[in-house]
């Protein structure tokens, strides 16, 4: 199967072990781009408007949209940031938003997190697998 994966850059540890035991699954996976390009991996601590700039400049929302309308699944991969747990951040929120559109299956590694758009995020609803990776068929 093809998996997609989508996460928090803050999550990059555990999306590159998530992909690794995919593959050890015998699944096909991809994972964000900044995780894979070293300039991007490297780009702590900037601004906002800095981060913007290098979305604009890699095409990064129009790229990763291509990206999910060619894998049957998406993953997102949710762990506890800034104090909320199973964080979704706006970027994942949107690649969750593309998924459902395209009529994708769309997991979460984790339960839904309290914010104040989990009921957007409900109405995707998302598989909830608890972290057992075996539960995506």
């Amino acid at each position: 199967m093809k998996i997609i994966i989508c996460g928090s850059i803050a999550a990059g540890k555990e999306i590159i072990d998530i992909q690794r035991q995919l593959e050890t699954m015998g699944h096909e996976v991809e994972i964000p781009t900044s995780l894979k390009n070293e300039y991007l991996k490297n780009r702590t601590g900037v601004s906002v408007e800095e981060k913007a700039d290098d979305k604009i400049k890699f095409d990064l929302i129009r790229g990763y949209y291509e990206k999910i309308k060619n894998h049957d699944v998406v993953l997102v991969v949710n762990i506890d940031k800034r104090g909320v747990k199973n964080y979704i951040g706006g970027n994942t929120f949107l690649e969750m938003g593309f998924a459902h559109v395209l009529n994708k299956k769309l997991y979460c590694l984790n339960p839904l997190p309290d914010l104040p758009y989990t009921s957007e995020l409900a109405a995707m609803q998302p598989i909830i697998i608890n972290s057992n990776l075996s539960l995506i068929i």
